[in-house]
This record gives structure tokens, sequence and C-alpha cells, in this order.
């Protein structure tokens, strides 16, 4: 039976509805009025404080202010005053040097530097057919001058390098001492050279050594040229040497777990709501089953951090070396302002895709390996046949790949540790028999088991 609703009625309902959609609006627009309210009024504190100082300043100060300088300090100021360690502030003209650097507009010399103990930068590697590699500039060389600049007096590896930079054609003026410590003095024009990521080569016992510098566009193409070249020369295991990286681009480190993790998720952006998002994930086509150790130290961070993480989840990677730097977070874009400066904050922290996050403590090594105080001196004179946590994170590869057995594993450990360890290189050593072999198996696999032990210990 239908029942007819009469005209009355149905204006009721109308008028009803009519009256509560409008309290709820009512409701939601007083509490936002009320919140922007409490926002200006925080925001015309804050305005009013800066405008009290500006005040005095002008009226009484003897210097001259320069109103360029005072906004980006103002600017700078305020991104330093919101707590966000990763935020950063580019005026004009360092935003310009830093699209053009990316682009290829602006040029260095083609060196990569490191300062040691001297104070000095120390050419670490020089790219073929640059500037650098045409004037006689080696690795060990040390850039004493800039434009006549004293190198001690400039405060990191990154002025020093922008320092060097300049457009194609330009010159700057460079000094630095050979090997026998003698002088030299030349401007270097700038031009294009090649420049990599990723450098590779075959160790002792069949161990493929990758070292990766960071992480950019060029970087996945190089890593799967160096996996692929080392696995057609019978690499057994692979060592991925992660020290002093500090990431690079996200995007590309996704990439290049990419191209050796089995199928699944890499990694999470986690907002400050707790909301994640997928950032990345393996489809396992490339997957590499080879024995992997990561080797790593306190200057590892960000998207190395993940990549070392991730291969010890998806593909049983042994870290080798010391705790990481423990940066878990992201970073956004350059924001361009008005004015042509920019700014960097950080937008999430990052999440490995097991779920961990490494931000503020950094990843325990499997193998604890720290340099001694006098390797940490030699640090930047080492080759890779000679440094020694280059040496340790070979003899675990190698014992994971059960190619050899090398005393020794973990110097932190116990000395009943190390003397089965011994024991089993003594036994490898005298396989000339099938049960010589069978025998020298049975102690690769004593020996792996009392590293394991050893690096529980140590963690």
């Amino acid at each position: 039976m239908n029942r007819k609703i009469s005209v009355g009625m149905a204006v009721s309902i109308v008028i009803l509805a009519m009256t509560v959609t409008f309290s709820i609006t009512m409701l939601v627009a007083m509490r936002l009025f009320d919140s922007t309210v409490s926002s200006v009024k925080e925001k015309e504190s804050m305005y009013n404080k800066i405008a009290e100082v500006d005040r005095y300043v002008r009226s009484n100060d003897y210097y001259q202010i320069d109103e360029t300088t005072l906004y980006d300090r103002l600017t700078a100021g305020y991104l330093l005053g919101t707590g966000d360690k990763y935020a950063r502030y580019y005026t004009a003209s360092a935003y310009t040097d830093l699209m053009n650097a990316q682009n290829g507009t602006l040029l260095g010399i083609g060196v990569e530097l490191a300062v040691d103990q001297s104070g000095y930068a120390k050419v670490t590697k020089v790219y073929d057919e640059s500037p650098a590699k045409e004037a006689g500039i080696t690795v060990g060389c040390y850039i004493t001058a800039v434009d006549g600049t004293d190198v001690k007096s400039l405060s990191s590896v990154d002025v020093i390098q922008t320092r060097l930079r300049g457009e194609s054609g330009t010159s700057v003026n460079v000094t630095w001492l050979d090997s026998e410590a003698t002088e030299h003095t030349v401007d270097l024009t700038h031009s294009g050279y090649s420049t990599t990521t990723v450098d590779f080569q075959m160790l002792q016992g069949n161990v493929g050594y990758i070292k990766i510098r960071q992480f950019d566009a060029s970087t996945p193409s190089e890593l799967d040229y160096a996996i692929r070249s080392l696995s057609a020369n019978n690499a057994l295991s692979l060592v991925f040497d992660l020290r002093d990286n500090g990431g690079g681009l996200l995007d590309d480190a996704l990439s290049c777990i990419d191209l050796v993790a089995p199928e699944g998720t890499l990694a999470y952006a986690e907002d400050q709501n707790g909301t994640r998002t997928v950032l990345g994930s393996s489809t396992g086509d490339s997957y590499v089953s080879l024995p992997m150790v990561c080797l790593v130290n306190g200057n590892t961070a960000s998207a190395a951090e993940l990549f070392a993480s991730s291969l010890r989840t998806l593909n049983g990677a042994r870290l080798v070396g010391t705790t990481t730097m423990g940066k878990g977070t992201i970073q956004s874009s350059p924001q361009r302002l008005s004015d042509g400066s920019a700014v960097v904050i950080t937008v999430a922290k990052l999440i490995c895709g097991d779920g961990s996050c490494f931000d503020g403590t950094g990843l325990s090594v499997d193998v604890d390996r720290p340099l001694t105080a006098d390797e940490q001196t030699a640090y930047y004179d080492y080759t890779v046949e000679n440094d020694p946590q280059i040496q340790r994170a070979v003899s675990t590869a190698q014992q994971m790949s059960g190619t050899t057995t090398v005393s020794g594993v973990n110097e932190a450990a116990s000395s009943e540790a190390a003397s089965d360890s011994t024991a089993a290189d003594s036994a490898a050593a005298e396989a000339a028999s099938s049960e010589a072999a069978a025998s020298s198996e049975t102690a690769a696999e004593s020996a792996a088991s009392s590293e394991e032990t050893a690096s529980s210990t140590a963690e």
C-alpha cells in the first residue's frame, strides 16, 4: 500500500534538511575560521617581532645593511628554526649554479676529491679525457689552491668542487702538489668529459668488486654493465662498496636494487600522518643469485643505506664494515621561489620494504671491521688490493660462495673463533684428494658458522 506524503510534510522535511546542512556548514566554517585566526595571530606575532628588530637595527646600527644578504639570511634562518636538519636554502645564484651543474652547463675539471688530515683536497679519481687528466693530475695529488684561494680556507669538498666548476670554454687556476711534493700551477679550461658513478674489477677468488660512489641517472645502466661483465667472467660472488656513498637520487637507487633483487616491495614513503605510499617494487626479472656483500661505513647514507638494507633482506647479502649514517628521510626537489632562490625540505620518512627504518640508528653490520687510527690516517692511500676493509669484505664473500676459507673473518671476535678459522684455512690448503676436498668443505661450513656467531657478538 503506497502512502502519499502531504505537501506540508514534504516542505517540513526539506526545511529540516536545509537546517541541518546549514548548521553543519556553519560549524565547520567556524572551526576553520578559528584555526585561520589563530594561525594569522601566530604569524602576526612572528612578523611583528622581526619588524621590531628591523626598526631598531635600521635606526641604530653602525653598519649599512645589504638587503639581499639580509633576505637570504632570514630565509635560511627560518629553515634552521624548523628543526629540519636536512632543509636547505639556495640563494638565486646558488640555485642557478645547481641547475646548470645538473644540466651539464657547468663543468668541473674531472676529479673526485676528499679532504684528509692535511686539510688539502686529495685527488681520489681522475676521469679520462678531462682537463685534469690532460694537465697531468693523477690520483694521490693534492689540490692546494683554486684561483689563488687556499683550499684549507674552504669549508668542504662540495665548496671546493663548486669553485672548480665553470662554463665550457672558461678557465680556472689550479695549484696542486704531485707525488713528489712538486708544486704545479696551471689554468685549466673547462671542457666536456664522461663521468661515471660505478667502477668494477675482478678480485681474488673470483670475487666481483663494484664501487658505487653515488646514485644518479647513469648509475642503473653502469651497474647493469658491471654485473653482466663480472658474471661473464665467472664471478662467484659480488662485493658492493658503498663506503662514503651519501645517497643521491632515490628513484635511481630503486632501479639499481631492481637489477639484482627478487620480486618484492623495496620502499615506502611515510608522511607525518603515518600514511605509507609504495615508492618502488622489484619485478625479479633480472634477479642475481650470487652471494653478495655490502661494504659500508658511517658515511653510507640515505639511498645507499636503502640499497644495502634491501640486498640484505631480499638477497641475503651480508653487511661488512661499520654502522651506517642513519639518514632515512626523503627531501623534496628544490622548490623555486619568486625571486629565483629555492628551498628543499624533508617531506617524508623512508621505510624499507620489510617495514623497518634506519633513520637515526643506521644499519648495523653483520661483520664488524672498523679502521684503526693508523688505518684511518692511511684511508685515502689504500688501493683495492690492500684496503683492509675490502679484504675483509672479500674474505666474507669467499666464505659465502664456499670457494675458500680465510682466517680472521672478524677481528673483533674471540680468539677461539679466529683459531677455528685458521684451522679451516689449513684444511683448505691441503685439499688434493677427494677425501681432502670433502674435509675442506666441512671446514668451510664450520668457519662460516663461527663467523655468524662472531658477527652477532660484534653487533
